[in-house]
């Protein structure tokens, strides 16, 4: 059978091929044409060569990649694969040869500015995109961050700190059972929170083939549909499940004329690997890193000499700190899960599929069309101790080995209704910090408001905007007294507030102001003074050890503590309610809390960027930093309602469009649905798409 090319209405791709292979390469090629220089990007960051065409902006990044070993780990898992299943490994080859054929005639205007000509997709480049993509989702940088808060205010204070931090990701997601639905069959609805990128980061995609017929959202330079998809007969959606499955060690390691040393748990001195790699940076020098890996991993911060600037830990030793995570241990990256899901006809198949999960772990809502509903986590987390989950470890003591694997938990639901948005859920005995619990109860609130609802009905819970989070501030508010006219006349406008985070709302902007100010007295505070400076890590893991963000993010906690190491905490919220008062914001929330998405380069002509309702405690989560900016670079990178009763009443959008080409008539013809929280229209009836071509 020929492979088919269709689009639909808003340039969706709808794939037709004879085989899973076919429809694979099928894939790999529409990826190419849609996404061509998203797809470069993202294979020179798995490689860690970006930097030689976006310049120095990209080193950092480079810099990590190279000593995390991502592509050589991208390369062990699927050699692994290839002896495990090695079906699966010539479905992804398959793929590859697509991109390499679309990338051969693909065009897009970013090439021209930074002069980079495409490259030759290897079969393990998808497992590299896969793992650069997910290598921080877990943020394990926040074991940095929490030895910072135990060596300056001591270990009882990490707690006050806890939120979901500045490089995490999280989601919605809900599943409403057939018993509470017009139809008597289910609906799963939600949207992954994600960096907003352009192009975005999900890509909707139908893909047909005699063994199965799937649409979903694709994470382009990954063949079929792993996170969200919708068979006809089952659906599936994630959500992040918040767990800790990444350990950092503190190595201690020695030169020697033989090479690098490390000290491991039983006190001896064992050789560790050792190799020096260049990266290329447009218009700079080159930069040659050291890359070194110990028994426990490759070491990703300092080395034998410590830091530049910063020579040694308080303990006196030089510092150098390894990263223990799943995919290098056991060379498995979770891809035999992919065809499976694809196949997938039944909740107990979608179960199966997901035990075959690796990372990131997330947690899995399911629902067929025969009444079998599936909440469950997925994905590797290894069993060792607490401490490992908590900080920073030392590699030559015994005790912090991993020892086997977690079995993942498994939930069932509610009156009808189950609800992930990265709470303390199922997950909770493998995390150690989740998000609060506001998006959860607001969604939980809101299906116990109806008895029976439909897919129609979904947008209404993915557009809330109720900011339940607001009341430790407004709480302090409400205490003061004494205040000026002025600052009174605010504080009792505030009070009033219906708490929603419009972007038409001037209280929502005033709210946000009074906030503001308060994050950065708090952080100004001289209790805090030890935190204002990071220590020279890296630079890409320095947004989890920036001050301002993390007082913006834990405020709730911060605000309703007992006691804060001697701030007086009314006296900050007085002194910021005044300053508001004397110099409010002239509009409504919307004209700062504008969108802001993340892009490798920044295009010739700028966009206006509009503004956003929501904020990082909503349902409708666009999460500015408090004390920062409002601008959002994070936010809803898809919606998605899956009907179980009728696919095509199923509904999706993206923040943008199916092009990643500027210019194109699809690169941003959905943002006006995302914005208003509108959806499109699910379209599997091949007679209402335009073909394209056959391949």
């Amino acid at each position: 059978m020929t492979t088919e090319i269709y689009r639909d209405a808003w340039g969706i791709p709808h794939l037709r091929a004879g085989s899973a292979a076919g429809l694979a390469h099928a894939q790999g090629l529409v990826t190419a044409r849609d996404r061509a220089w998203q797809l470069e990007v993202e294979r020179h960051r798995a490689q860690g060569t970006s930097a030689s065409f976006l310049g120095g902006s990209a080193l950092a990044w480079d810099r990590f990649a190279r000593r995390a070993r991502l592509d050589d780990t991208a390369r062990r898992c699927f050699a692994d694969l290839v002896r495990r299943d090695p079906e699966t490994a010539r479905w992804v080859r398959a793929y590859v040869d697509g991109v390499n054929e679309g990338l051969a005639g693909g065009t897009a205007p970013e090439f021209a500015r930074t002069g980079l000509t495409p490259g030759r997709w290897e079969p393990w480049t998808p497992l590299g995109v896969w793992l650069a993509t997910h290598i921080l989702f877990a943020g394990f940088p926040a074991k940095l961050w929490r030895e910072q808060v135990a060596a300056h205010l001591g270990a009882d204070a990490i707690g006050l700190f806890a939120a979901d931090g500045p490089g995490t990701s999280g989601s919605n997601g809900w599943l409403v059972g057939g018993e509470r639905t017009v139809t008597g069959q289910a609906v799963i609805a939600g949207d992954p929170h994600r960096w907003i990128e352009d192009p975005g980061v999900y890509q909707q995609i139908h893909l047909s083939c005699p063994e199965f017929d799937v649409v979903g959202l694709a994470v382009p330079g990954v063949p079929g549909i792993a996170h969200f998809g919708h068979t006809g007969t089952v659906a599936w959606a994630i959500t992040n499940a918040m767990s800790d499955y990444q350990d950092l060690y503190r190595e201690r390691l020695r030169r020697t004329g033989a090479g690098v040393e490390a000290l491991g748990p039983d006190g001896v001195w064992r050789r560790a690997a050792r190799h020096t790699e260049t990266v290329e940076v447009a218009g700079e020098d080159p930069v040659e890193v050291e890359v070194i890996e110990t028994g426990r991993g490759p070491v990703i911060i300092g080395g034998p000499e410590g830091l530049d600037g910063d020579p040694a830990d308080p303990c006196g030793l030089p510092v150098a700190i390894s990263l223990r995570y799943p995919p290098r241990v056991t060379g498995d990256l979770g891809f035999a899960a992919l065809l499976p899901l694809l196949r997938a006809r039944r909740v107990a198949d979608v179960d199966r599929a997901f035990d075959q999960w690796a990372e990131p772990v997330n947690v899995v809502q399911a629902a067929d069309t025969e009444g079998g509903v599936l909440h469950r986590v997925a994905g590797r987390v290894p069993l060792r101790a607490e401490a490992n989950s908590l900080r920073v470890v030392p590699a030559w003591e015994p005790g912090h080995e991993w020892r086997g694997r977690h079995v993942t938990p498994r939930a069932g639901l509610t009156d009808g209704v189950a609800v992930m948005a990265n709470q303390r859920g199922p997950a909770a005995p493998l995390g150690v910090e989740f998000a609060p619990p506001h998006r959860a109860d607001r969604i939980a609130a809101l299906l116990a408001g109806k008895e029976r609802w439909s897919a129609a009905d979904m947008p209404t819970i993915h557009t809330d905007t109720h900011l339940a989070s607001a009341s430790s501030l407004l709480d302090r508010l409400a205490a003061l007294d004494g205040l000026t006219p002025e600052a009174s006349a605010l504080r009792d406008r505030l009070l009033g507030w219906d708490r929603r985070m419009d972007a038409g709302s001037a209280d929502a902007a005033l709210y946000a102001a009074v906030r503001a100010a308060v994050v950065r007295r708090l952080a100004a505070h001289p209790a805090f003074a030890a935190l204002t400076t990071p220590p020279v890590y890296p630079e890409v893991f320095q947004p989890w050890l920036a001050l301002v963000p993390r007082v913006g993010f834990a405020l709730e906690h911060l605000l309703r503590a007992g006691e804060l190491f001697g701030v007086d905490r009314p006296a900050a919220v007085r002194a910021a309610i005044e300053e508001v008062a004397l110099r409010p914001p002239a509009g409504v929330w919307g004209d700062t809390h504008r969108l802001a998405p993340w892009r490798a380069l920044e295009p010739e002509q700028p966009y206006d960027e509009p503004g956003l309702s929501g904020d990082h405690d909503c349902v409708l989560c666009t999460s500015g930093v408090p004390g920062l900016t409002d601008r959002a670079a994070r936010g809803p990178a898809a919606r998605y309602v899956w009907d179980l009763a009728r696919r095509e009443d199923s509904r999706w959008v993206v923040p943008l469009g199916a092009s990643g080409v500027p210019g194109s008539p699809h690169h941003r013809d959905q943002l006006p649905l995302w914005l208003a929280g509108g959806l499109v229209p699910v379209v599997t009836d091949w007679t209402k798409m335009t073909k394209e071509r056959d391949v």
